[in-house]
């Protein structure tokens, strides 16, 4: 089957190297983002300052990588090392390689959205924007967070301070 996918902007951030990149948006709050919509797509942004937060979709490949491994150690887990399911994390090494940000909406200006949260190196490519909606994204009830629940989250921890 095919799965065609048209990137619509790229971000504009400050780190450059995935290592010195935060591991998620929501332990990265305070720094601050752009993304750079291409003009084709710039009245996609319509509305989008009506909302708090959006999803960003991002494509974490270069194209030349090899079938990443069903089980890795995810990067929380770097200093306690222990294999989980590649579905079971967050790793960008994913048969697709599609990256999913929740990012507090700063302004919408033109073809560019400022957000705040970044976990993604400049130039990084996006593939869409969606509203988070806590009527539709937010479960009911208390959630499970798998192995999640056993590592501190600590503010703006990058994969490089966790360890190789």
């Amino acid at each position: 089957m095919r799965c065609p996918l048209t990137v619509i902007g790229v971000v504009r951030t400050g780190p450059t190297d995935p290592a010195d990149t935060p591991v998620q948006a929501a332990l990265n709050r305070v720094e601050h983002g752009e993304l750079e919509v291409a003009e084709e797509f710039a009245a996609g942004l319509a509305d989008v300052d009506g909302f708090d937060h959006v999803w960003l979709l991002s494509w974490l490949g270069l194209g030349d990588e090899a079938r990443p491994p069903m089980a890795q150690v995810p990067f929380l887990l770097r200093p306690k090392p222990r294999l989980i399911g590649m579905f079971a994390t967050r790793s960008p090494k994913r048969i697709n390689p599609i990256g999913l940000s929740l990012v507090r909406v700063i302004e919408v200006r033109g073809r560019v959205l400022r957000f705040a949260g970044v976990d993604m190196v400049d130039g990084t490519p996006i593939i869409d924007v969606k509203p988070y909606v806590p009527a539709f994204d937010q479960p009911q009830g208390p959630s499970r967070s798998g192995w999640i629940e056993e590592v501190e989250l600590n503010q703006g921890v990058t994969p490089g301070e966790l360890g190789r």
